[in-house]
Protein backbone atom coordinates (compact mmCIF):
# COMPACT_ATOMS: atom_id res chain seq x y z
CA UNK A 1 0.00 0.00 0.00
CA UNK A 2 1.51 3.29 -1.12
CA UNK A 3 0.18 5.24 1.88
CA UNK A 4 1.97 2.90 4.26
CA UNK A 5 5.17 3.26 2.24
CA UNK A 6 5.02 7.03 2.59
CA UNK A 7 4.40 6.81 6.34
CA UNK A 8 7.34 4.42 6.70
CA UNK A 9 9.61 6.82 4.79
CA UNK A 10 8.57 9.75 6.97
CA UNK A 11 9.00 7.74 10.18
CA UNK A 12 12.50 6.69 9.13
CA UNK A 13 13.32 10.38 8.74
CA UNK A 14 12.48 10.87 12.42
CA UNK A 15 9.06 12.54 12.30
CA UNK A 16 7.17 12.49 15.61
CA UNK A 17 4.16 14.80 15.35
CA UNK A 18 1.88 15.41 12.38
CA UNK A 19 -0.16 18.62 12.08
CA UNK A 20 -2.91 18.02 9.55
CA UNK A 21 -5.73 19.37 7.46
CA UNK A 22 -7.43 16.80 5.20
CA UNK A 23 -7.66 16.51 1.42
CA UNK A 24 -10.16 14.28 -0.35
CA UNK A 25 -7.36 12.95 -2.58
CA UNK A 26 -5.54 11.57 0.49
CA UNK A 27 -8.44 10.19 2.52
CA UNK A 28 -6.71 6.86 3.11
CA UNK A 29 -3.48 8.54 4.21
CA UNK A 30 -5.46 10.75 6.59
CA UNK A 31 -6.98 7.61 8.14
CA UNK A 32 -3.54 6.07 8.75
CA UNK A 33 -1.74 9.14 10.15
CA UNK A 34 -3.12 9.01 13.73
CA UNK A 35 -2.12 5.34 13.97
CA UNK A 36 1.54 6.18 13.46
CA UNK A 37 2.01 9.74 14.76
CA UNK A 38 0.64 12.07 17.34
CA UNK A 39 -1.80 13.96 15.15
CA UNK A 40 -2.88 17.55 15.80
CA UNK A 41 -5.88 18.41 13.66
CA UNK A 42 -5.75 22.03 12.49
CA UNK A 43 -8.48 24.39 11.36
CA UNK A 44 -6.22 26.69 9.31
CA UNK A 45 -2.93 25.86 7.63
CA UNK A 46 -1.22 29.07 8.74
CA UNK A 47 -1.65 28.07 12.38
CA UNK A 48 0.35 24.93 11.63
CA UNK A 49 3.40 27.03 10.82
CA UNK A 50 3.44 28.54 14.32
CA UNK A 51 2.56 25.22 15.95
CA UNK A 52 5.41 23.42 14.18
CA UNK A 53 7.80 26.29 14.98
CA UNK A 54 6.94 25.93 18.67
CA UNK A 55 7.41 22.17 18.54
CA UNK A 56 10.78 22.60 16.83
CA UNK A 57 11.86 25.19 19.41
CA UNK A 58 11.02 22.58 22.06
CA UNK A 59 13.24 20.01 20.34
CA UNK A 60 10.49 17.99 18.68
CA UNK A 61 10.25 16.88 15.03
CA UNK A 62 6.99 18.00 13.43
CA UNK A 63 5.59 17.48 9.92
CA UNK A 64 2.57 19.05 8.25
CA UNK A 65 0.17 17.20 5.94
CA UNK A 66 -2.17 19.51 4.03
CA UNK A 67 -3.84 20.14 0.71
CA UNK A 68 -1.49 22.19 -1.47
CA UNK A 69 -3.94 25.08 -1.77
CA UNK A 70 -3.27 25.76 1.91
CA UNK A 71 0.26 26.84 1.05
CA UNK A 72 -1.27 30.08 -0.17
CA UNK A 73 -2.38 30.81 3.40
CA UNK A 74 1.04 29.94 4.78
CA UNK A 75 3.56 31.86 2.65
CA UNK A 76 4.12 34.92 4.86
CA UNK A 77 4.21 32.83 8.04
CA UNK A 78 6.72 30.43 6.44
CA UNK A 79 9.05 33.24 5.39
CA UNK A 80 8.86 35.12 8.70
CA UNK A 81 9.04 32.11 11.06
CA UNK A 82 10.83 28.92 9.94
CA UNK A 83 12.75 30.65 7.16
CA UNK A 84 13.77 33.64 9.29
CA UNK A 85 14.59 31.69 12.46
CA UNK A 86 15.95 28.67 10.53
CA UNK A 87 13.54 26.15 11.94
CA UNK A 88 12.56 22.89 10.24
CA UNK A 89 9.16 22.74 8.54
CA UNK A 90 8.61 19.67 6.35
CA UNK A 91 5.29 19.86 4.50
CA UNK A 92 3.63 16.93 2.74
CA UNK A 93 1.17 18.62 0.39
CA UNK A 94 -1.45 16.80 -1.62
CA UNK A 95 -0.88 18.52 -4.96
CA UNK A 96 -4.17 19.63 -6.42
CA UNK A 97 -4.86 21.18 -9.80
CA UNK A 98 -2.33 19.15 -11.81
CA UNK A 99 -3.57 15.59 -12.31
CA UNK A 100 -7.14 14.61 -13.24
CA UNK A 101 -8.42 17.62 -11.35
CA UNK A 102 -12.20 17.96 -11.43
CA UNK A 103 -12.49 21.23 -9.51
CA UNK A 104 -11.71 24.21 -11.72
CA UNK A 105 -10.88 26.48 -8.78
CA UNK A 106 -7.98 24.23 -7.77
CA UNK A 107 -6.05 24.89 -10.98
CA UNK A 108 -5.00 28.59 -11.04
CA UNK A 109 -2.96 28.59 -7.81
CA UNK A 110 -1.85 24.99 -7.54
CA UNK A 111 -0.63 24.63 -11.12
CA UNK A 112 1.77 27.52 -10.48
CA UNK A 113 3.01 26.29 -7.11
CA UNK A 114 6.52 25.15 -8.13
CA UNK A 115 7.22 28.60 -9.57
CA UNK A 116 5.63 30.36 -6.58
CA UNK A 117 7.70 28.37 -4.10
CA UNK A 118 10.86 28.88 -6.14
CA UNK A 119 10.26 32.63 -6.22
CA UNK A 120 9.83 32.61 -2.43
CA UNK A 121 13.04 30.62 -1.96
CA UNK A 122 11.20 27.68 -0.39
CA UNK A 123 12.64 24.25 -1.18
CA UNK A 124 10.25 22.05 -3.15
CA UNK A 125 10.35 18.44 -4.30
CA UNK A 126 7.79 17.01 -6.74
CA UNK A 127 6.57 13.45 -6.24
CA UNK A 128 4.72 12.14 -9.30
CA UNK A 129 4.64 8.33 -9.06
CA UNK A 130 4.75 5.58 -6.43
CA UNK A 131 8.37 5.02 -7.38
CA UNK A 132 9.15 8.48 -5.96
CA UNK A 133 7.61 7.91 -2.51
CA UNK A 134 11.02 7.60 -0.84
CA UNK A 135 11.57 11.26 -1.73
CA UNK A 136 9.04 12.18 0.97
CA UNK A 137 11.43 10.86 3.60
CA UNK A 138 14.27 12.81 2.01
CA UNK A 139 12.20 16.01 2.17
CA UNK A 140 11.54 15.49 5.88
CA UNK A 141 15.17 14.63 6.63
CA UNK A 142 16.42 17.66 4.71
CA UNK A 143 14.08 20.02 6.59
CA UNK A 144 15.42 18.72 9.91
CA UNK A 145 19.08 18.70 8.89
CA UNK A 146 19.10 22.08 7.13
CA UNK A 147 16.70 23.82 9.54
CA UNK A 148 14.45 25.09 6.78
CA UNK A 149 11.01 24.68 5.20
CA UNK A 150 10.83 22.00 2.50
CA UNK A 151 7.62 21.16 0.66
CA UNK A 152 6.84 17.81 -0.98
CA UNK A 153 4.22 18.28 -3.69
CA UNK A 154 2.64 14.83 -3.95
CA UNK A 155 0.54 14.19 -7.06
CA UNK A 156 -2.67 12.19 -6.57
CA UNK A 157 -1.24 9.87 -9.22
CA UNK A 158 0.97 8.43 -6.48
CA UNK A 159 -2.02 6.66 -4.95
CA UNK A 160 -3.15 5.04 -8.22
CA UNK A 161 -2.99 1.26 -8.28
CA UNK A 162 -2.43 0.89 -4.56
CA UNK A 163 -5.88 0.72 -2.97
CA UNK A 164 -6.03 1.15 0.76
CA UNK A 165 -8.28 -1.20 2.70
CA UNK A 166 -8.08 0.78 5.93
CA UNK A 167 -11.39 1.81 7.48
CA UNK A 168 -11.74 5.27 8.96
CA UNK A 169 -12.03 5.43 12.73
CA UNK A 170 -15.57 5.72 14.04
CA UNK A 171 -16.62 9.02 15.56
CA UNK A 172 -17.36 8.97 19.30
CA UNK A 173 -20.92 9.65 20.40
CA UNK A 174 -21.77 13.32 20.11
CA UNK A 175 -23.54 13.84 23.40
CA UNK A 176 -22.66 16.46 25.99
CA UNK A 177 -24.24 19.02 28.24
CA UNK A 178 -23.33 22.67 27.67
CA UNK A 179 -23.72 25.04 30.59
CA UNK A 180 -22.34 28.56 30.38
CA UNK A 181 -23.00 30.95 33.25
CA UNK A 182 -20.75 33.96 32.91
CA UNK A 183 -21.37 37.43 34.29
CA UNK A 184 -18.66 40.02 33.68
CA UNK A 185 -18.53 43.81 33.82
CA UNK A 186 -15.93 45.69 31.80
CA UNK A 187 -14.94 48.91 33.49
CA UNK A 188 -13.09 51.79 31.83
CA UNK A 189 -9.59 50.34 31.47
CA UNK A 190 -6.71 51.82 33.43
CA UNK A 191 -3.69 49.65 32.63
CA UNK A 192 -1.89 49.65 29.32
CA UNK A 193 -0.09 46.71 27.77
CA UNK A 194 3.26 47.73 29.28
CA UNK A 195 1.69 47.79 32.77
CA UNK A 196 0.19 44.33 32.31
CA UNK A 197 3.44 42.78 31.09
CA UNK A 198 5.34 44.48 33.91
CA UNK A 199 2.92 43.01 36.45
CA UNK A 200 3.46 39.44 35.23
CA UNK A 201 7.18 39.59 34.41
CA UNK A 202 8.50 39.20 38.02
CA UNK A 203 6.44 36.01 38.37
CA UNK A 204 7.61 34.19 35.23
CA UNK A 205 10.15 32.03 37.04
CA UNK A 206 11.63 29.62 34.51
CA UNK A 207 8.53 29.63 32.30
CA UNK A 208 9.02 29.98 28.58
CA UNK A 209 7.38 33.16 27.26
CA UNK A 210 6.26 33.97 23.72
CA UNK A 211 5.50 37.61 22.96
CA UNK A 212 3.38 38.81 20.06
CA UNK A 213 5.07 40.61 17.19
CA UNK A 214 5.81 44.33 17.18
CA UNK A 215 5.46 46.46 20.29
CA UNK A 216 4.50 43.63 22.71
CA UNK A 217 7.84 41.90 22.08
CA UNK A 218 9.71 45.19 22.44
CA UNK A 219 7.93 45.97 25.70
CA UNK A 220 8.70 42.53 27.17
CA UNK A 221 12.36 42.95 26.16
CA UNK A 222 12.50 46.37 27.84
CA UNK A 223 10.76 45.15 31.01
CA UNK A 224 12.59 41.87 31.54
CA UNK A 225 14.81 40.36 28.90
CA UNK A 226 15.54 36.66 29.48
CA UNK A 227 16.82 33.84 27.28
CA UNK A 228 13.49 32.12 27.98
CA UNK A 229 11.66 34.85 26.03
CA UNK A 230 10.84 34.21 22.37
CA UNK A 231 10.45 37.55 20.62
CA UNK A 232 8.47 37.57 17.39
CA UNK A 233 9.78 39.75 14.59
CA UNK A 234 6.91 38.99 12.22
CA UNK A 235 4.19 36.38 11.57
CA UNK A 236 0.87 38.01 12.47
CA UNK A 237 -1.49 35.67 14.43
CA UNK A 238 1.26 33.14 15.23
CA UNK A 239 2.13 33.96 18.87
CA UNK A 240 -0.39 31.58 20.41
CA UNK A 241 0.31 28.75 17.91
CA UNK A 242 4.04 29.03 18.75
CA UNK A 243 3.36 28.91 22.48
CA UNK A 244 1.00 25.98 21.94
CA UNK A 245 3.74 24.05 20.14
CA UNK A 246 6.25 24.85 22.88
CA UNK A 247 3.81 23.60 25.52
CA UNK A 248 3.15 20.35 23.67
CA UNK A 249 6.84 19.75 23.05
CA UNK A 250 8.12 19.86 26.64
CA UNK A 251 6.96 20.01 30.26
CA UNK A 252 7.89 23.53 31.41
CA UNK A 253 5.23 26.17 31.81
CA UNK A 254 4.62 28.35 28.77
CA UNK A 255 2.98 31.77 28.78
CA UNK A 256 1.91 33.67 25.67
CA UNK A 257 1.51 37.45 25.64
CA UNK A 258 -0.91 37.82 22.74
CA UNK A 259 -3.22 40.60 21.54
CA UNK A 260 -6.87 40.92 20.63
CA UNK A 261 -6.22 41.56 16.95
CA UNK A 262 -3.98 38.53 16.65
CA UNK A 263 -6.31 36.22 18.57
CA UNK A 264 -9.34 37.30 16.55
CA UNK A 265 -7.41 36.41 13.40
CA UNK A 266 -6.49 32.83 14.30
CA UNK A 267 -8.39 29.54 14.47
CA UNK A 268 -6.04 27.92 17.01
CA UNK A 269 -8.13 28.19 20.20
CA UNK A 270 -10.38 25.16 19.52
CA UNK A 271 -7.28 23.12 18.65
CA UNK A 272 -5.64 24.08 21.96
CA UNK A 273 -8.78 23.25 23.91
CA UNK A 274 -8.95 19.83 22.24
CA UNK A 275 -5.30 19.01 22.99
CA UNK A 276 -5.52 20.59 26.47
CA UNK A 277 -1.85 21.23 27.36
CA UNK A 278 -1.85 21.68 31.13
CA UNK A 279 1.29 23.85 31.04
CA UNK A 280 -0.03 26.61 28.75
CA UNK A 281 -1.31 30.04 29.81
CA UNK A 282 -2.54 32.58 27.27
CA UNK A 283 -2.57 36.18 28.46
CA UNK A 284 -4.84 38.00 26.04
CA UNK A 285 -3.85 41.67 26.22
CA UNK A 286 -7.00 43.27 24.86
CA UNK A 287 -6.66 46.99 24.19
CA UNK A 288 -9.33 46.90 21.49
CA UNK A 289 -6.80 48.09 18.94
CA UNK A 290 -4.10 47.05 16.52
CA UNK A 291 -1.49 48.62 18.75
CA UNK A 292 1.61 48.16 16.61
CA UNK A 293 0.09 49.70 13.48
CA UNK A 294 -1.31 52.94 14.85
CA UNK A 295 -4.07 51.80 17.26
CA UNK A 296 -6.83 51.17 14.75
CA UNK A 297 -9.92 49.77 16.50
CA UNK A 298 -10.50 45.99 16.52
CA UNK A 299 -13.80 44.18 16.89
CA UNK A 300 -12.94 43.49 20.54
CA UNK A 301 -13.47 47.13 21.49
CA UNK A 302 -17.26 46.97 21.73
CA UNK A 303 -18.41 43.66 20.24
CA UNK A 304 -16.42 40.44 20.36
CA UNK A 305 -15.47 39.19 23.82
CA UNK A 306 -12.26 37.16 23.89
CA UNK A 307 -13.12 35.29 27.08
CA UNK A 308 -16.43 34.16 25.61
CA UNK A 309 -14.66 33.14 22.41
CA UNK A 310 -12.21 31.06 24.46
CA UNK A 311 -15.10 29.49 26.36
CA UNK A 312 -16.88 28.72 23.10
CA UNK A 313 -13.69 27.14 21.77
CA UNK A 314 -13.66 24.73 24.68
CA UNK A 315 -11.50 26.38 27.35
CA UNK A 316 -12.76 25.67 30.86
CA UNK A 317 -10.27 27.83 32.76
CA UNK A 318 -10.89 31.47 31.83
CA UNK A 319 -11.03 34.76 33.68
CA UNK A 320 -11.26 38.48 32.97
CA UNK A 321 -9.08 41.02 34.80
CA UNK A 322 -8.46 44.76 34.64
CA UNK A 323 -5.94 45.62 37.35
CA UNK A 324 -2.36 44.56 38.04
CA UNK A 325 -3.40 42.85 41.28
CA UNK A 326 -6.16 40.92 39.53
CA UNK A 327 -3.77 39.87 36.78
CA UNK A 328 -1.06 38.68 39.18
CA UNK A 329 -3.62 36.75 41.21
CA UNK A 330 -4.94 35.06 38.07
CA UNK A 331 -1.49 34.23 36.73
CA UNK A 332 -0.08 32.89 39.99
CA UNK A 333 -3.18 30.82 40.81
CA UNK A 334 -2.36 27.11 40.94
CA UNK A 335 -4.80 26.06 38.28
CA UNK A 336 -4.37 23.45 35.58
CA UNK A 337 -4.20 24.72 32.02
CA UNK A 338 -4.77 25.50 29.36
CA UNK A 339 -5.64 28.83 30.94
CA UNK A 340 -6.99 31.93 29.21
CA UNK A 341 -6.58 35.23 31.05
CA UNK A 342 -8.45 38.07 29.33
CA UNK A 343 -6.83 41.37 30.32
CA UNK A 344 -8.88 44.44 29.38
CA UNK A 345 -6.47 47.35 28.94
CA UNK A 346 -6.34 50.79 27.37
CA UNK A 347 -4.70 51.46 23.99
CA UNK A 348 -1.24 52.92 23.92
CA UNK A 349 2.36 51.82 23.42
CA UNK A 350 5.34 52.46 25.64
CA UNK A 351 8.27 54.34 24.15
CA UNK A 352 10.70 51.43 23.99
CA UNK A 353 13.56 50.73 21.56
CA UNK A 354 13.79 47.96 19.01
CA UNK A 355 15.10 44.59 20.16
CA UNK A 356 18.86 44.47 19.44
CA UNK A 357 18.80 40.75 18.63
CA UNK A 358 18.62 38.93 15.33
CA UNK A 359 16.15 36.13 14.72
CA UNK A 360 18.94 33.56 15.03
CA UNK A 361 20.16 35.06 18.30
CA UNK A 362 16.62 34.91 19.68
CA UNK A 363 16.28 31.27 18.61
CA UNK A 364 19.70 30.19 19.94
CA UNK A 365 19.12 31.79 23.35
CA UNK A 366 15.65 30.33 23.60
CA UNK A 367 16.62 26.81 22.54
CA UNK A 368 19.58 26.82 24.91
CA UNK A 369 17.33 26.89 27.98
Amino acid sequence: MHEEALIAAVRRAGAEVMATLPCDRTKDLCTLIPRHFREISLLREEDGVGLCAGLALAGRRPVMHIQSSGLGNMLNAILTLPSLYRLPLPVLASWRGVWREKIEAQVPFNSRLPAILAAAGIACTEIHTPDDIALAGEVVADAYEAGRPHVALISPAVWEGGPCETEAAAFPRREREIVCKLHRIIRPPGMRRYDAIAAVAPHLGDALAVANLGVPSKELYAIRDRPENFYMLGSYTQATPIGFGCALGQDRDVVVFDGDGSLLGTAILPVIAAEAPANLTIIALDNGAFGSTGSQMTHAWRGADLELIARGAGFTSTTKVQTADELVAAYTAEEKGPRFIHVVIAPGNADVPNIPLSALEIRERFCGN
